[in-house]
């Protein structure tokens, strides 16, 4: 008989106990887009901490912290996302920035990775979906005291802490004179706040659903509601306004929805007549009521004319486009309108400021075929999943869809910021829907209860 001690010790493997740290680190990085590169360094050391961790145990038990199916839809959609990049590469306006940015992008992956892992079981997915409902609360708190004393309490705190540390506030006088709206904890110098809430808001409304029921839900849309028309540029409304249709008809029924949107409808009237920046937004968007090609461009602040660029690279580059990021460098060669002033100014588009053109123009046919790939596989995972796995997920798989509709403008998917979010929310998707069973006895634990 064999001696149990001349047995050799199991080779290590990977134990989802010693992963208990993810959940914090998705949310550090989430709570440091203020201050853009710690952030960045945030989502790079996890990225390097989860491979190494991954690598030191050979993958061995990778079971223990992700089933099968959400190892898989996790790299797909990491996939779907970078290999247009780097096929984008051949015959780019500028190989050289497109290589560079399909390199530096392969740091997604074992991110992503560590993003599904933190949700992966019930403990971490409550943790982390709650933090982001606690920072979306933070955020719009901040933005509600900026609304009413013209200064955000948070970042005045980021912005003395960057003037001792360097001497150099976080916006210059250029910036601060061309700020047009609400710029909250992010600041002046950087109008993304309405989008970002817009992108965050279902995991504060699911939240405030789940434990203060109907009253929660109204009052968390409404101050959220309330930010984003200071905040937000008109796609942070469509976006929030899908928000509050897919999240309040389970919780409201449709008519109660119809009086929420009737009152927020209301409220923005009010505001624009409050906030000359708001009117002029409004008054912007009335434009497209005219009948010429003038208005419609006036009313989408110039955009009708960058689709048009964008339209003319993809038939001069329709296979691969012009090259991830390559769309300034492409964009004088396909100005439709050459020689005369933007309604952004002086300088090319820096990119197409919708999805669907942004995909084809720079990384042509072949990116959106792997795009629509990875939607494709991202359905069928919700499709044949069961209803207790939705009901988690349901949060995550909201933000998503709202931050990749097709009829609204975007912020390039291809930069650091939005790029780095969108495939946070893909991650956070893949890991709640897919969690072990014996994972997720939670079920939904912040979406609303059951009529």
């Amino acid at each position: 008989m064999t001696n149990s001690a001349d047995i050799a010790p199991p080779a290590p493997y990977v134990s989802a106990a010693g992963w208990r740290w993810a959940p914090h680190w998705v949310l550090a990085f989430v709570a440091l887009w203020p201050a853009p590169g710690y952030a960045e360094g945030i989502m790079v050391l996890g990225a390097l901490g989860a491979i190494i961790k991954l690598l030191g145990t050979r993958f061995r038990g990778g079971a223990q912290l992700l089933s099968g199916p959400a190892w898989a839809l996790t790299s797909v959609l990491f996939f779907a996302y970078w290999l247009p990049e780097l096929l984008s590469t051949v015959g780019s306006v500028d190989a050289g920035r497109a290589l560079r940015e399909a390199a530096v992008d392969l740091r997604y992956l074992p991110f992503l990775w560590l993003v599904a892992i933190a949700v992966a079981d019930d403990r971490g997915r409550r943790l982390t979906f709650a933090g982001l409902a606690v920072i979306v609360a933070i955020w719009t708190l901040d933005a509600l005291v900026e609304v009413a004393f013209d200064t955000s309490p948070l970042f005045w705190g980021i912005d003395v802490a960057k003037q001792a540390i360097s001497g150099r506030p976080m916006c210059n006088l250029d910036e601060l004179a061309q700020a047009d709206r609400l710029g909250g904890v992010l600041g002046p110098c950087n109008l993304k706040l309405g989008l970002v809430l817009a992108s965050l808001s279902p995991f504060a409304l699911y939240a405030a659903g789940r434990r203060w029921h109907t009253a929660g839900w109204v009052l968390a849309a409404a101050a959220i509601g309330v930010v984003i028309v200071f905040a937000g540029s008109r796609a942070s409304w469509l976006t929030y306004a899908l928000v509050l249709l897919l999240s309040g008809w389970r919780l409201l029924g449709w008519k109660r929805l119809l009086l929420v949107f009737a009152a927020g409808v209301a409220v923005t009237v009010a505001i624009g007549l409050a906030s000359p920046e708001v009117r002029g937004r409004m008054e912007r968007t009335t434009h497209a009521l005219q009948a010429d090609e003038t208005g419609v461009d006036s009313a989408l602040s110039g955009r009708a004319r960058i689709w048009g660029a964008a339209l003319c690279m993809v038939r001069e580059h329709p296979v691969n486009g012009v090259g991830v990021r390559g769309f300034r460098e492409a964009f004088p060669a396909c100005d439709p309108e050459a020689g005369t002033l933007a309604a952004w100014g002086d300088g090319p588009a820096l990119h197409a400021h919708q999805i669907v053109l942004e995909v084809l123009s720079e990384t042509g046919i072949l990116g959106l075929l792997l795009w629509l790939a990875g939607v494709a596989l991202a359905l069928r995972a919700w499709r044949y999943a069961n209803a207790a796995a939705r009901e988690r997920a349901r949060p995550a798989m909201l933000a998503l869809l709202v931050t990749v509709f097709p009829l609204n403008t975007h912020l390039a998917f291809y930069s650091t910021f939005w790029g780095a979010l969108t495939l946070m929310l893909a991650a956070l998707y893949a890991g709640s829907l897919l969690a072990h069973a014996d994972q997720a006895q939670g079920g939904g634990a912040l979406s609303p209860p059951p009529q």
